[in-house]
């Protein structure tokens, strides 16, 4: 079959790779349908080489049709239309009894001591083969796979497998009060959802950027923007829209490649440079994020309020401004979005035909898996105004 395999720092590939098959009696393979470039593939594309092996398969953003099962999986069958969440878990174990599914003790990551096993997604996580391809084999297929109706088009329901999810958990662990506000930093996929979901719950949203089309797009959305590009101090003119106190929440949809983190970004193009032996723990005990958007995330925030992060960040020694979080108490939340723990509450909305989150106005670009490099390029360098970019096999 076809796949996007990794091959070195802006390097993706399109080439010839085994066909999956069943391994085990709770996998599924699956024909994928739609597949979709995430901004965190773009870490793999730019920084997270040491933690990644030539010729993996990437992506985990992936929805297809059910060829095959494994004998323990009953909730699915050949034929079957399904949305693959993009962590693998059990729905069995203490964690998933506790709806923490990116935390599940079946697939946790125990050699790397990190939660629950992801698709396409390093070393760190598993280094399970990604949905970037024809096909797709799908560990704890017994739980894992969300049944869609047939029908719509593929785009109504692709980003259940990530999107969608991950800006609702942003939106649900910021903990805006009734009436409230937050900032959304970030208007990439996840900001942009997170900031419709936000105004859709009936928040006050303001969202943070300085890419002319992804304001525009938040813009179309009713949500309130600031270009970055043109404001100076962003905290500050949040503050002047906010009778001086900052928004109630706040939520970082921007992560480790924030611009405006000359240090950071420095460390970050030396670990590039650097033979995976020696990065790899580099990036391990040294503070490579650029977190500039956290900063100002933590400056924006009302004194009392929440931060919750859905941005990706891949640092352990990483400095943070604890005076200034504890002086103004200050909440954190933030981690992998536990998929189907927000799938009931999303999928009325991606079936209603009103399309109340415009989930049919997030993709930029449609093209063959074969263009996939192309995709990879344009996403990671905000070209010819790509914001989402879906692939079809």
């Amino acid at each position: 079959m076809k796949a996007v395999t990794w091959h070195g720092k802006r390097d993706v590939r399109v080439e010839e790779v085994a066909d999956p098959a069943i391994k085990e009696p709770t996998d599924a393979i699956i024909k994928v349908t739609t597949t979709a470039i995430c901004g965190s593939d773009l870490h793999l594309y730019e920084l997270l080489g040491p933690f990644i092996g030539a010729g993996d398969v990437l992506g985990h953003e992936a929805m297809g049709i059910v060829q095959e099962v494994g004998a323990d999986v009953g909730h699915i069958k050949p034929g079957d239309r399904v949305v693959i969440p993009f962590n693998i878990s059990c729905g069995d174990c203490h964690m998933c009894g506790m709806k923490l599914y990116a935390q599940c003790e079946t697939t946790q990551v125990r050699d790397h001591g990190t939660g629950a096993a992801l698709f396409g997604y390093t070393k760190l996580y598993g280094e399970v083969p990604g949905g970037q391809a024809e096909y797709l084999r799908v560990p704890q297929a017994q739980f894992g796979p969300i049944k869609v109706p047939e029908g719509p088009a593929d785009e109504r329901f692709v980003y259940l497998s990530d999107v969608l999810p991950t800006s609702w958990q942003a939106v649900a662990f910021a903990d805006i009060p009734d009436g409230g506000s937050v900032t959304v930093f970030g208007l990439g996929p996840i900001g942009q959802m997170t900031a419709r979901i936000a105004r859709h719950l009936g928040y006050r949203v303001i969202g943070v950027d300085g890419v002319q089309e992804r304001l525009a797009m938040a813009r179309r959305h009713g949500v309130e923007v600031l270009d970055a590009s043109v404001t100076g101090n962003v905290p500050e003119a949040v503050r002047e829209l906010t009778g001086g106190r900052g928004t109630d929440s706040v939520i970082d949809a921007v992560g480790m490649e924030a611009h405006g983190s000359p240090v950071a970004k420095f460390t970050q193009t030396l670990t590039g440079l650097l033979p995976d032996a020696i990065a790899a723990p580099l990036m391990t005990n040294a503070g490579v994020d650029r977190l500039a958007a956290l900063y100002q995330c933590i400056d924006t925030v009302r004194r009392g309020g929440t931060i919750s992060i859905s941005g990706v960040y891949g640092g352990m020694a990483d400095p943070m401004p604890m005076l200034r979080l504890f002086d103004k108490g200050v909440t954190l939340r933030m981690g992998q979005a536990h998929v189907k723990r927000w799938i009931d509450d999303l999928m009325p909305l991606v079936t209603d035909d009103s399309d109340p989150l415009g989930v049919m106005d997030l993709a930029t670009h449609r093209i063959p898996l074969d263009q996939a490099p192309h995709g990879y390029e344009i996403f990671q360098k905000k070209r010819d105004g790509a914001i989402k970019v879906l692939l079809n096999p």
